[in-house]
């Protein structure tokens, strides 16, 4: 049983005022210092935002003609976009709010149109309406980190002598976590990124049931294993002299039979057409269609059981196994994905001029001559929507994936066990660390806070930009994916976190750029909760106080 993240309670409005009032002077300084440049890049950027935000927005966020949006105050976007150009300059594809370049159109695009909504996601029952009186969401978060290509440049450009002491932030810490909502057992861990100094730790070598922040933990053992350019491949071969035509699912999650409309995921419509073309040139107009899901081991059913947050997990499937229009959230699946998407294939086909035998299961053989083939965007893209939109779908995909480029069986255990020795590897501490899937529907799950805080660090460390997606991806309080509702009050566009909601477990992981400029990664982990929504609004409340707080 999943339980709904709630918005924070009332009572929390007159902590978080005097936090907002703390940082407005800072906000408005920041506003006059890059207003003028903010004008010229935004001149600059409309051509492009105009052609490639729609399509974008419309498949990544499940948004649509039919949803409701948020409109943006003026004085909410000033200080916003004053944010985000405080700290460093664009390089590569990564601009100034430390958001991927896709990311920043989708921004720039939503200043229009109002603030992203996610739906329904693994740990949030939020439907894909927003809510009356919810808040309007603020634009990007600061500016945290260094482009790609960006030299040896500090992640975090910080005022001198600026750093929060260990006795500042405990002060400030210790009665919020103290709050009896947060149940029997939690931890706590925040670090300073750019230094990686611990400046509070309570409990945090202790694994709890970490619920969906496992999936930075899948971000990272991901990246780097195969890196963030790696895409997955669905192909189509032909058995010489048999006519058959193998569809080879390349354990793509996010393949696609709708229309894509130019956003750039692979979609099965196009690899029909190739198929189909490649067929009539060796002059075939009638095959037997079978599927190949091989890549994959063991069992496709999650240790849970069926539930509507996770299809299936096969090598081949199409939009998620979701029999209606959604993109994110809980629905009821097709039993059968590698078989429903074959079927789905087959029709394309035919419009193509190509018939088809009724699919079945097989295997492709090493004499298959290769037809056709379709990619995925970069895992770069993949990670940061697994991660906004807590999709447990690719994460579970990307624990598997994972296992593949380390040699370990592909199945939930091997996919696991894998993502905790790439971690190892990269010298991160997994001492506590069980991890049985890559989603974090388990509940035989345990992550620390430090091991959770520690990946945050390596994700911001400016020798590791093949990370930087972990940072990006994580929703933007007030904004995106499962925090858009969230922070109406405090710190919206400042935190940026993970979320992680299952009956009885609260948690909440990312950064938060506090108010002397430092970003500082935390992670709060909740066990024993009775009230979800109270205990939600305690970890809210945390977050809120880090960002307002100097702690010296």
């Amino acid at each position: 049983m999943f339980v709904p993240e709630l918005r924070p309670w009332r009572a929390a409005r007159p902590h978080v005022v005097r936090v907002t009032d703390a940082v407005r002077p800072r906000l408005a300084r920041a506003a006059g210092i890059v207003r003028p440049r903010l004008a010229r890049v935004a001149a600059t950027a409309r051509p492009r935002v105009a052609r490639l935000a729609k399509p974008q927005l419309a498949r990544l966020t499940g948004t649509g003609p039919n949803a409701r949006s948020w409109q943006y105050g003026a004085g909410a976007a000033t200080v916003g976009l004053a944010l985000a150009a405080g700290v460093v300059t664009v390089a590569g594809p990564w601009d100034s709010t430390g958001q991927r370049t896709a990311e920043r159109d989708r921004a720039t695009a939503l200043a229009r149109t109002g603030g992203g909504d996610h739906g329904r996601t693994a740990d949030s029952s939020r439907t894909s309406d927003t809510a009356a009186g919810a808040p309007r969401p603020a634009p990007s978060a600061a500016s945290v980190l260094v482009g790609l290509g960006g030299g040896g440049a500090d992640v975090v450009k910080s005022a001198p002598n600026a750093l929060p002491t260990g006795a500042g932030v405990a002060g400030v810490l210790t009665p919020l976590l103290a709050d009896p909502v947060l149940g029997a057992r939690h931890a706590a861990a925040v670090v300073d990124v750019a230094t990686g100094r611990r400046l509070y730790g309570a409990g945090a070598g202790t694994g709890l049931t970490p619920a969906s922040t496992t999936k930075i933990a899948t971000a990272v053992a991901a990246l780097s294993a195969m890196g963030g350019e790696h895409r997955l491949t669905t192909r189509t071969v032909l058995e010489p002299d048999t006519r058959e035509l193998v569809l080879v699912g390349g354990g793509d999650p996010t393949l696609t039979a709708r229309d894509d409309d130019g956003a750039g995921w692979a979609g099965l419509r196009t690899l029909a057409a190739s198929s189909a073309a490649a067929l009539k040139k060796r002059g075939l107009t009638h095959v037997t269609l079978s599927y190949d899901t091989t890549l994959y081991a063991g069992s496709e059913v999650h240790p849970i059981g069926p539930n509507g947050n996770l299809a299936r997990v096969t090598a081949l499937s199409a939009d998620e196994g979701r029999p209606d229009d959604s993109t994110s959230g809980p629905v009821t699946r097709v039993p059968d994905p590698a078989a429903d998407a074959t079927r789905t294939f087959a029709a394309f086909l035919k419009a193509d001029g190509i018939t088809a035998t009724p699919p079945g299961p097989s295997k492709a053989t090493t004499r298959a001559k290769s037809l056709a083939s379709v990619s995925s965007p970069p895992l770069s893209v993949l990670v940061e929507r697994m991660l906004t939109n807590s999709d447990n779908d690719i994460a579970e995909a990307l624990a598997r994936h994972t296992a593949l480029a380390t040699g370990v069986r592909a199945d939930f255990a091997g996919g696991g066990a894998a993502v905790r020795a790439q971690l190892k590897k990269l010298g991160l501490p997994t001492a506590g660390v069980r991890i049985m899937d890559g989603s974090g529907l388990d509940r035989q799950d345990r992550i620390t806070a430090n091991l959770l805080t520690a990946l945050l660090v390596k994700a911001g460390d400016p020798a590791r930009p093949d990370l930087r997606p972990v940072l990006t991806g994580l929703p933007v309080a007030g904004f995106t994916g499962t925090l858009a509702d969230r922070y109406s009050d405090g710190a919206a566009g400042v935190v940026r976190a993970k979320t992680g909601t299952l009956t009885g477990v609260n948690a909440l992981a990312g950064t938060v750029v506090d108010r002397d400029g430092r970003l500082l990664a935390f992670a709060f982990l909740a066990a024993g909760t009775t009230d979800p929504g109270a205990a939600q609004a305690a970890l809210d409340r945390a977050a809120t106080a880090l960002a307002g707080c100097g702690c010296r």
